[in-house]
């Protein structure tokens, strides 16, 4: 029995693809989907894969990233949250504030990606709204405040509070 080129990818990347998808989908049934997806158009793009212009893993990733950002595209809202919104960030925030000292929410800031850290920063050391973040950082204001909800609860597991 010989292995195919295809097996071989996909025994290869398999985990590390999903492994991508997941960090970034929260459903499960999605990233099993949208991994599923991956590997179709690899099956069927196999023919058209060109080894000078790129290693077999970064072929497999912009498939994969491309193919997330797909999905992402797909599945937005079509319109805008309303920045008037209750959320329920603010007991988030205040929790934060009231039960750690600033410098253990500076080295917990400091552990957060860099895009997440750039919209805490700019949200509350700066005060801008945060549909002016999304501007300045060329994002839908549904996934800047989405960013900024993941960040606070970063900080707070960071912080000891999850």
């Amino acid at each position: 029995m010989t292995v195919t080129l295809l097996e071989k990818i996909y025994t290869a990347y398999h985990d590390k693809v999903m492994g991508y998808i997941r960090a970034r989908v929260r459903s499960g049934a999605d990233a099993e989907d949208l991994c599923a997806d991956v590997f179709e158009k690899i099956q069927r793009k196999l023919g058209d894969y060109d080894p000078s212009k790129a290693a077999v893993g970064t072929w497999v990733f912009t498939i994969t990233r491309n193919t997330v950002i797909d999905h992402f595209r797909r599945t937005r809202p079509s319109e805008e949250l309303d920045e008037t919104l209750p959320d329920d960030e603010m007991v988030v925030e205040k929790d934060l504030l009231k039960t750690e000292t600033l410098g253990e929410l500076a080295a917990a800031l400091k552990k957060l990606p860099q895009q997440l850290m750039d919209i805490v920063v700019l949200r509350y050391y700066d005060g801008k709204p945060l549909t002016e973040i999304a501007q300045m950082m060329g994002l839908s204001y549904g996934a800047v405040k989405l960013r900024h909800q993941n960040a606070l609860l970063l900080l707070k597991e960071h912080m000891g509070q999850a």
